[in-house]
């Protein structure tokens, strides 16, 4: 009886699960966290407005100052940390991935500061103030670092992800030593980048978004394309390209979505650390090593991520505000050093 009752299958009270409606199941609830905080990004601020009166000044204006703190405000900043977001938690996504790195981040590797350095350039030196001008700089910075990092981090035994954090933090000092001399001897640039440095979705008018959303939707595309592919050279170049992965071509495409991506995320809402380092993470404990999954997850949680920072950093010294990205330094240092502190931490 003992071993007819333990081959007996499982009643509908112990049903388990399965994988992917598991992850389905998390899916919608990320959706339902990011509605609350978006709802919740228009509410909070240094007074706090009632839902209905989102509600109203949405769908039904009125010459209201609630209505017009929400409009001009609140509505644009949200849906920049949205979109901000989404980029970060994609372009960590994808550098892990491409880097087999778990330590890889476009701010630790050094892609922020290529960017930031790039706008810095165009904004003292060329006077370029209009982000239609300044958001070619901030790709072309990036794309440079990028490949530096990776020829830098490459050893006779392939990437090294030591080597690339290492590299990855030289150039990045660098540039931001530049980046500041560059600031100092120029006040005009300094002004205009002050809070920018800092990292921060405030005053960012949807003017300044919409020039950089067809370039998201092509990296958008590019991450698509190469997730099945990146699956298959995580297990090795060799057996990636004995499975028909067109190597050269996948790694092409990744660079150029990551450059896209991260930056067009420093071009609109400056530095902002540490949100792709941690978020790859938590999706890939959630889902597992599946980089289709990484990236849907990394794409929900890092506008949770940042979005929470935000309305965090607005009510801790109301009515003064702290700029999202040192919020999300704060949060994202203690990881970093947990994540290096980790044996596996070597590699992915």
């Amino acid at each position: 009886m003992t071993d007819l009752a333990l081959r007996r299958p499982a009643g509908p009270g112990t049903r388990k699960v399965s994988g992917p409606r598991r992850r389905l199941i998390g899916l919608t609830v990320a959706l339902v966290v990011l509605a609350a905080l978006l709802v919740a990004s228009m509410m909070i601020g240094s007074t706090a407005i009632a839902p209905t009166v989102v509600w109203d000044a949405l769908f039904h204006p009125a010459n209201d100052i609630d209505h017009f703190a929400i409009r001009d405000f609140r509505l644009p900043r949200t849906v920049v940390g949205l979109v901000v977001g989404v980029a970060l938690g994609l372009s960590g996504a994808l550098i892990q991935a491409l880097t087999r790195n778990p330590l890889a981040d476009p701010g630790i590797l050094g892609l922020d500061a290529g960017a930031t350095f790039a706008v810095t350039v165009a904004v003292g030196l060329l006077g370029i103030r209009e982000i239609q001008g300044y958001m070619w700089f901030a790709f072309a910075g990036t794309l440079l670092v990028t490949l530096v990092v990776l020829v830098l981090g490459s050893t006779r035994r392939g990437q090294s992800p030591v080597m690339m954090v290492l590299a990855g933090l030289c150039v990045g000092s660098v540039l931001h030593g530049a980046g500041s001399a560059l600031e100092l001897t120029n006040p005009d640039a300094f002004d205009a980048m002050r809070s920018w440095n800092a990292g921060t979705i405030v005053s960012r008018p949807l003017e300044l978004l919409w020039p950089t959303l067809p370039f998201f939707a092509i990296a958008f595309v590019l991450v698509f394309l190469v997730a099945g592919p990146l699956n298959a050279m995580a297990l090795g170049d060799d057996l990636a390209a004995s499975q028909g992965v067109r190597l050269v071509r996948t790694r092409i495409l990744a660079i150029l979505a990551l450059t896209l991506l991260a930056g067009g995320a420093t071009a609109i809402a400056g530095p902002i650390g540490f949100v792709g380092l941690m978020v790859p993470h938590v999706a890939r404990w959630i889902v597992g090593p599946d980089q289709r999954w990484i990236f849907a997850y990394s794409a929900l949680l890092a506008p949770i991520l940042l979005l929470a920072s935000d309305i965090l950093g607005r009510v801790v010294m109301r009515p003064a505000e702290i700029p999202v990205g040192i919020v999300t330094a704060f949060v994202g240092a203690p990881v970093l050093i947990a994540l290096v502190r980790q044996k596996k931490a070597s590699g992915l």
